[in-house]
């Protein structure tokens, strides 16, 4: 049986086991996916072991996503731009490390809008996971990217590592200026960590209803937040987190086997298990 896993630290919050082992079944794939809770000074013998033969690959979540870099021998362009790993594909005793986020957000943002590309948006947030936005929405050619965090210089530090003469480029916005920038947007994404709690809104509520009657709003959590209600409250097209883990997940089904993922069946496995948890 062929191994995969996870590798972070903590894990055992993941759905990822759930919606990989259900697509391994569903292909007839002789191979497991576990949880590897992985200290940081586990993460190099963690490593190590994955070019041993009988590996099928790994994903990579926090805070190791950074760390794994100097472990692999090639990262593709994606994930250096995003500046993190989250998918280890391992080939011939070598190791590859890419970054499946931004082609998970980018495949949940066209399920929404059915396939249009929004002409622009505006992320709030400006840590790990709002890299892999931006990355995500340059490659889809967003030409009005917006990005506000409430601290301007490390937005405007991210905006900069990531523009290029052959991208769409980032604005970095003052916070002050989120009133503003609201009713002329198309797509809004709440990157920050702020919506587990019932209550908790990444900006003040009157924001959501500045947003123009065409907008989709998207929030990296997994689960129905209180931005997501007032969005869904003027009918606004809304989605959460969980999309964006099944198609990441999906990517790095397809670049560990060659295979198409079954998404029908990934997506079942992970709504039954974050319902059993809720």
């Amino acid at each position: 049986m062929l191994a995969s896993g996870l590798i972070g630290d903590p894990v055992d919050h993941s759905l990822s086991a759930f919606m990989h082992n259900a697509a391994f079944e569903a292909l007839g794939i002789d191979a497991r996916y576990d949880l590897w809770h992985t200290k940081a000074d586990e993460l190099p013998n963690r490593i190590a072991a994955l070019r041993m033969e009988g590996v099928l690959g790994a994903n990579v979540t926090v805070p190791h996503k950074q760390a794994v870099i100097s472990l692999v021998d090639e990262v593709s362009d994606t994930a250096e731009r995003i500046g993190a790993v989250n998918t280890l594909i391992p080939r011939g005793g070598r190791l590859m490390g890419d970054n499946t986020d931004a082609y998970g957000f980018g495949r949940s943002l066209l399920e929404l809008t059915d396939g249009a590309i929004p002409a622009s948006a505006l992320v709030v947030g400006a840590g790990g996971a709002s890299r892999a936005v931006l990355v995500s929405l340059q490659n889809a050619g967003v030409a009005g990217i917006r990005l506000v965090n409430r601290t301007y210089a490390t937005a405007q530090a991210l905006a900069a590592a990531l523009n290029g003469l052959d991208r769409p480029a980032i604005a970095a916005e003052p916070w002050s200026r989120l009133k503003n920038l609201a009713p002329a947007v198309q797509l809004i994404v709440n990157a920050t960590s702020v919506g587990w709690h019932d209550d908790d809104l990444p900006f003040e509520a009157g924001i959501v209803s500045l947003l123009p009657p065409e907008a989709v709003v998207m929030d990296l959590t997994y689960r129905q937040t209180a931005m997501l209600r007032l969005a869904s409250d003027r009918a606004l097209r809304t989605v959460d987190g969980l999309p964006m883990l099944i198609y990441q997940g999906a990517r790095a089904f397809e670049l560990w086997t060659g295979q198409d993922a079954p998404i029908d069946v990934m997506t079942n496995a992970v709504r039954k298990a974050y319902a059993r948890r809720s």
